[in-house]
C-alpha cells in the first residue's frame, strides 16, 4: 500500500470522532428552528381560531411570555411585508423616471398621514374579508404597523439604489446581467448595510405605535389583541402602576434579546457588502453570525434549496428578457387592458377630486386663513426639530459608525430609546413645562424630538458604517485635520444617509404633530397653534369639511417641499457625494 494512503487511514472512529464536534455546534440551530416551527403552528392555530368578541388582558407578570410572543410575530409578519414592499417600490422608483415623478412625492405624502388615520379603512376592509376567524383583525393590526415601517426603509432603498457607484454598472453591462441579477448581486448588497439599519428603525417605530395598533376602537367594537402593547394600554387605563412597570421591563428585555439575536449578526454580515478595497481593521462580531456560519444544517440547506431556485429564477429572467422582442405582438391586448384601467382610475380620481372640492367649497374663510396659518407654524416648528435633532444626531451618528465597539454599546440603547413610546413619556415632560411656566409650544417641539430625531440617527450611523477603510487610511496618510476630515470625507459619505434620514424625519415629524399640538391632560383640553391641532380638533368636533382641508393642506405642504428641497437633495447626493462623484 502507498505510505501515503497509509497515513490517511486510521480508526473506523477517528473521523466519527472529529464529526461530533461539528454536529454539536448545530444543536442550537436545529432547536431554534424547531421552536421557530412550534410558534408558526401555535398562531396559525389561534389566528385560525374564531373571534373573540369579549377579550380579556389579563395584567399578572405570568401572561407577559405569551403576550411577548403575540406581539413580536405580529413585528415579523408586519415587517416581512414591508419588506416586500420596499422592495418593489424602491427599485420601481430608483429605475423608472416616469414612475420615479409620481412614487417619490406619493411615498412622502403617505409617510405624514398619522398611523391612526389608516385604523378605519383597513380594519373595516379586514374584518369584512374575514368575519368569523381571528385573522381578520390580526392582518388589520399587522398592516397597521406596516405602515409605521415601511416608509424610511423604501427610501433607504430608493436611495442606495441610485448612488450605485459607476464601475459596479459597468462590470454589469459587461457581463450582460439581467435585471435580476443585477439587482441580487449588485444593487441590493450596496443597499443592504441603510436596509439593515433602517430595518431596526422600522421595527422600532413598529414597537412605538405598537399600543394603539393592539387595542383600539371599532364603532361598537372593542378590539383588543394579546400583546404588550395591549397589555401597556390596559395597564395605564387602570392605573396600575406595578403592572406598567412589568409591561415596560418585558419590552426592553424582548428588544435586548432580537438585539443580540437578530440586529448583531445582521450588522455583523452585512459588513461584507461594505464598497472597500482593503479590508476594516475592526469590524463587528457576533457569535451567532458565526454559529450559522459554521453550521452544516444550514450549509446543506443553501446547497439544496437556496441556491437552486436563486439559479432558476435567474434563468427565468435571462429567457424573459431574450423572448420578449419575440413576444412583442401578444402583449397588445395586455396594453390595451392596462390603459383601460389607467383611464378607470384617472376617472375615479377626477370623481374624488370633484366631491372632496365641494365640501372644502364649505369652509369659511376664517377657517381657511386659520388653516394656512397653522400650516405654517407647523412647518416652522418641524423644520426647527429637525435642525436640533441634526446638531447631536450627526455627531453622535458618525462616532457610532466609525467604532464597531461603541455601536456594540450604544445601538441597543438607541433602539430601546427609539422603541418607547414618546406619548407615554409626554405627560410627564408637559407636567413639568406647566411648573416652570412653559407650555405646549415648547412641549410639542420636545415630543416631535422625542419620535423622530433617531431617524436621522440610524441613517447617520448607517452612513459612517459604509464608508470605506481605504478612505479613512488615506485620511490618516495625509494627516488631514479634524476640519478637513469632516469636509472631505465624513460629510460627504454621510450625505445620501442623511438625507434619507431627513426626509423620513420630516414625514414622522408632520405625522406626531397632530397629537404633539393637541394633547387631553387630567380633564383638560391643551393645545396650540398648528396644523395637527386643526386636525385633531376638527376630527374631535366631527367638522369633516376642515378635516379634509386641513389633510389637503397637509398632504400640498409635503409634496412641495419634497419636490423643492428633496428630490434636489437627492439629485446632489447622487452626483457630486457619491462614489460616482
Amino acid at each position: 500500500m502507498h505510505p501515503s494512503v497509509e497515513r490517511q487511514s486510521g480508526p473506523p472512529w477517528a473521523a466519527f470522532s472529529n464529526t461530533i464536534p461539528s454536529l454539536l455546534k448545530d444543536i442550537p440551530v436545529i432547536i431554534a428552528g424547531l421552536a421557530l416551527l412550534y410558534g408558526l403552528m401555535s398562531l396559525t392555530r389561534y389566528w385560525a381560531g374564531p373571534v373573540n368578541t369579549q377579550p380579556v388582558i389579563h395584567l399578572s407578570p405570568s401572561a407577559l411570555p405569551k403576550y411577548a410572543l403575540f406581539s413580536v410575530a405580529r413585528l415579523a409578519v408586519a415587517y416581512a411585508i414591508s419588506l416586500a414592499i420596499t422592495l418593489v417600490y424602491g427599485y420601481s422608483a430608483a429605475h423608472n423616471p416616469r414612475a420615479e415623478r409620481v412614487l417619490i412625492p406619493l411615498l412622502d405624502t403617505l409617510q405624514s398621514i398619522p398611523v391612526l388615520s389608516f385604523l378605519p379603512p383597513v380594519m373595516v376592509s379586514m374584518v369584512a374579508l374575514f368575519p368569523a376567524t381571528q385573522l381578520g383583525v390580526e392582518l388589520g393590526s399587522i398592516l397597521l404597523i406596516a405602515t409605521g415601517q415601511v416608509w424610511n426603509m423604501t427610501f433607504s432603498v430608493y436611495s442606495s439604489i441610485k448612488n450605485v457607484p459607476r464601475e459596479m454598472l459597468e462590470a454589469a453591462q459587461v457581463y450582460r446581467l439581467n435585471w435580476f441579477q443585477r439587482f441580487v448581486q449588485i444593487e441590493l448588497p450596496y443597499a443592504a448595510i441603510g436596509l439593515v439599519w433602517n430595518s431596526m428603525m422600522s421595527v422600532a417605530g413598529g414597537w412605538f405605535f405598537l399600543m394603539a395598533c393592539e387595542m383600539f376602537v371599532l364603532g361598537n367594537r372593542d378590539l383588543r389583541l394579546p400583546g404588550l402593547g395591549s397589555y401597556l394600554q390596559t395597564a395605564a387605563n387602570t392605573g396600575d402602576t406595578r403592572a406598567i412597570v412589568w409591561g415596560v421591563f418585558a419590552m426592553i428585555a424582548v428588544i435586548v434579546l432580537i438585539d443580540r439575536a437578530i440586529w448583531r449578526p445582521l450588522i455583523a454580515w452585512s459588513e461584507k457588502f461594505k464598497f472597500e478595497q482593503v479590508e476594516a481593521s475592526q469590524t463587528p462580531r457576533s457569535p451567532i453570525l458565526n454559529l450559522l456560519r459554521h453550521s452544516r444544517v444550514l450549509a446543506y440547506s443553501g446547497r439544496a434549496i437556496v441556491a437552486p431556485l436563486r439559479e432558476a429564477l435567474s434563468l427565468h429572467f435571462s429567457r424573459s428578457n431574450t423572448s420578449r422582442s419575440l413576444v412583442e405582438p401578444k402583449h397588445q391586448l395586455r396594453r390595451l387592458l392596462s390603459r383601460v384601467l389607467a383611464a378607470v382610475i384617472v376617472l375615479g380620481v377626477i370623481y374624488a377630486v370633484v366631491k372632496m372640492g365641494l365640501m372644502v367649497a364649505r369652509i369659511s374663510g376664517s377657517e381657511l386663513s386659520n388653516i394656512l396659518r397653522g400650516a405654517g407654524v407647523t412647518f416652522l416648528r418641524v423644520e426647527l426639530v429637525l435642525i436640533l435633532s441634526a446638531l447631536w444626531t450627526i455627531p453622535v451618528g458618525v462616532a457610532v459608525g466609525l467604532r464597531p465597539r461603541l455601536a456594540s454599546f450604544a445601538q441597543p440603547i438607541a433602539q430601546i430609546a427609539a422603541s418607547v413610546p414618546a406619548t407615554a413619556l409626554f405627560p410627564i415632560v408637559l407636567l413639568a413645562l406647566i411648573r416652570i411656566g412653559g407650555g405646549l409650544g415648547v412641549g410639542s417641539i420636545i415630543l416631535l424630538l422625542l419620535g423622530t430625531q433617531w431617524y436621522i440617527l440610524f441613517n447617520v450611523i448607517a452612513g459612517a458604517s459604509a464608508i470605506p477603510t481605504d478612505l479613512k487610511e488615506v485620511c490618516d496618510v495625509y494627516r488631514l485635520s479634524r476640519v478637513e476630515r469632516w469636509r472631505k470625507l465624513l460629510l460627504p459619505g454621510i450625505f445620501p444617509y442623511l438625507i434619507t434620514g431627513f426626509v423620513t424625519a420630516s414625514g414622522g415629524a408632520w405625522n406626531a404633530s397632530i397629537v404633539a399640538e393637541y394633547f387631553h391632560f387630567h380633564g383638560k383640553t391643551i393645545t396650540t397653534i398648528g396644523l395637527g391641532s386643526i386636525i385633531t380638533r376638527a376630527t374631535d368636533t366631527g367638522n369633516f369639511p376642515v378635516l379634509l382641508a386641513g389633510t389637503i393642506v397637509m398632504a400640498l405642504m409635503v409634496v412641495t417641499v419634497n419636490r423643492l428641497l428633496w428630490r434636489r437633495l437627492y439629485a446632489l447626493a447622487s452626483g457630486r457625494f457619491s462614489m460616482n462623484g
